[in-house]
């Protein structure tokens, strides 16, 4: 214990995450999540029509009315905020950690070091298939609120990513 040192340290010499070059998500996954959106969006639909339908006190025109527009500023809220949140995503792979950032109105940078990683996964939904793209979901010793998932990368970037990572852990341990 005599060579116990606890110096502070020069705050203005740490490496600056902010600096990182991120990789934007592949384009075709604003197709992916637009599809989605719009797969909501009639689901919501056909369930407000119902109801009106069904409800004989909203059935006035000017119901029908407020319901559509007050759908349609709903719709173009959604649309245009997840879109703008998506192009604002973005990820690195550095030489001992990966960083994920995210967020539009506020940015949230997740930084993962390798030996926190406990397993690696790699999904593709039914339209990410189409257009050729993957996601990875990074797990972490920290449990599941410090897990990562990474959607919209192109599959083959996706799979050189895991099989990275999994090495990575392979070496940690």
């Amino acid at each position: 214990m005599e060579n116990f040192t606890n110096e502070t340290l020069n705050l203005n010499s740490l490496p600056k995450f902010e600096e990182v070059n991120f990789s934007p998500l592949h384009k075709n996954y604003t197709k992916v999540v637009h599809i989605n959106i719009a797969i909501v969006l009639v689901i919501l639909a056909i369930g407000i029509s119902v109801l009106l339908y069904l409800n004989e006190e909203l059935q006035a025109k000017t119901s029908y009315l407020i319901f559509g527009i007050s759908y349609l500023v709903f719709a173009l809220i959604l649309f245009f905020g997840i879109t703008a949140s998506v192009k604002r995503r973005g990820f690195a792979v550095r030489e001992k950690d990966i960083l994920y950032k995210r967020g539009l109105i506020s940015t949230t940078t997740t930084m993962i070091p390798f030996n926190r990683i406990q397993h690696v996964a790699m999904h593709e939904g039914v339209f990410s298939r189409i257009f050729n793209l993957a996601q990875i979901q990074i797990f972490t010793a920290g449990g599941s609120t410090s897990d990562v998932k990474i959607s919209g990368i192109e599959k083959e970037k996706a799979e050189n990513i895991k099989e990275l990572l999994m090495q990575k852990i392979q070496n940690e341990i």
